[in-house]
């Protein structure tokens, strides 16, 4: 299973992972595809470095957060995951598939796709982002383009409208609840090919 080799998938596996993550059969072979060419020294598995070989992350200024949610949600919270193999691969991706009602939608509903944003900001995996946790993000994403005045007076601002219980942090519930009018399926969707 490894980027030198043409190891193909079973039957079996394409299967589990259809009923697991809802892509089809061909979305499953092309990003199997996708998920050898990462796998760089063929062992069947990804460490984060192999995910900054994908330039949308590289180049991304939240890309290793993008990177570490993978392993905290594919590690189902275990702490030091250090590898992803495919499956597990796979189930992090469904993340990012559009919502369709019409299917069941394991790990693509609104509040999936929030809890997989949640985990972004949370640098201590305690379940609360703090005002120090949501600067440091913010620094990443806006960088030089804004002053540090500017920067402090974003997150006093954010922080206080977020932080209904008024405990100086936002929960996953408060986090929702700020976002209750941001369109999570379009800003965290890929259209994958068929």
């Amino acid at each position: 299973m490894g980027g030198g080799n043409s190891v193909m998938l079973k039957d079996e596996e394409i299967k589990m992972i259809v009923e697991e993550t809802e892509f089809n059969r061909n979305q499953i072979v092309r990003l199997y595809s996708r998920f050898l060419s990462l796998d760089k020294k063929g062992e069947g598995h990804l460490r984060r470095e192999d995910f900054m070989n994908v330039p949308e992350l590289a180049v991304n200024p939240l890309g290793d957060r993008i990177v570490d949610a993978f392993f905290t949600i594919a590690g189902d919270g275990v702490e030091n995951v250090k590898t992803l193999n495919f499956r597990q691969f796979m189930r992090v991706l469904a993340f990012f598939q559009p919502i369709d009602r019409s299917k069941k939608n394991f790990h693509n509903g609104r509040a999936d796709k929030l809890k997989f944003a949640f985990i972004m900001y949370d640098l201590n995996k305690n379940g609360f982002i703090t005002r120090e946790e949501f600067k440091v993000i913010l620094n990443s994403m806006v960088g030089a383009n804004i002053t540090l005045e500017q920067l402090e007076n974003i997150v006093d601002r954010t922080i206080e409208e977020a932080d209904e219980d008024k405990d100086g942090k936002i929960s996953f519930e408060e986090f929702c609840k700020a976002l209750e009018k941001t369109d999570i399926n379009e800003k965290m969707s890929i259209r994958f090919i068929s």
